[in-house]
C-alpha cells in the first residue's frame, strides 16, 4: 500500500465541492487524513478567492489509476477541462505525492511541483504531515514550510465542516 498526498482546492461552491471531494474519496479509499482548511486568493488569474487543503489516504492503485478516480470526481464537481489552467473551478484535486516516487511525467509528475512553491499546498502538507520526507529535496515537508516566504501568497485558517 502506498502513502499518497492529494492537494484540493476549490473557488466556485468551495465548502460544498470540498465537501463532495472528501466524501468521494472516503467512499473510494476508506479513512482519510485531513489538513485545516486554508483560503487564499486567486494565483495567476482574477477570480474568487480558494479554499485549499490537502488530505492523506493510503491506496493500492498505481498513480495513474488514481488519476483517472480524480478526473470522475472532478467531473461529479461538473468541472470541465479547459486549455486555460488559470481560471476558477468548482474542484481541483492534484496527485502530490505518491510514497517517494518521482517521475517527470507526462502525464503525472511526482512529486507535484506545487509543494515547493505554492503556500496553499506546502502550509496545510506541512501540518498534516510534516516529517514526510521530499524525495527530491531530502528534507522534511516541515523545513519547507519553515524557510518558506508566506508573505508571498498569504494564507487565512478557515472552518469549514467537513
Amino acid at each position: 500500500m502506498a502513502r499518497v498526498y492529494l492537494g484540493l482546492g476549490s473557488n466556485i461552491d468551495a465548502e460544498e465541492n470540498l465537501r463532495l471531494g472528501i466524501a468521494e474519496l472516503r467512499s473510494r479509499y476508506g479513512c482519510v487524513d485531513l489538513s485545516a482548511v486554508y483560503q487564499s486568493a486567486a494565483l495567476g488569474f482574477d477570480g474568487d478567492d480558494f479554499l485549499n487543503m490537502v488530505v492523506g489516504l493510503t491506496s493500492d492503485e498505481s498513480p495513474l489509476d488514481m488519476h483517472c478516480q480524480i478526473e470522475e470526481i472532478h467531473a461529479l464537481s461538473g468541472r470541465r477541462r479547459r486549455a486555460d489552467r488559470l481560471t476558477s473551478r468548482p474542484l481541483d484535486i492534484d496527485l502530490l505525492m505518491y510514497d517517494d516516487v518521482v517521475s517527470a511525467g507526462p502525464p503525472l509528475r511526482l512529486p507535484r511541483q506545487d509543494v515547493l512553491e505554492c503556500s496553499f499546498v506546502l502550509r496545510p502538507f506541512a501540518e498534516l504531515a510534516p516529517d514526510v520526507v521530499h524525495p527530491e529535496t531530502g528534507r522534511s515537508l516541515a523545513a519547507h514550510w519553515r524557510d518558506f516566504d508566506a508573505t508571498r501568497h498569504p494564507l487565512v485558517p478557515v472552518r469549514v465542516i467537513l
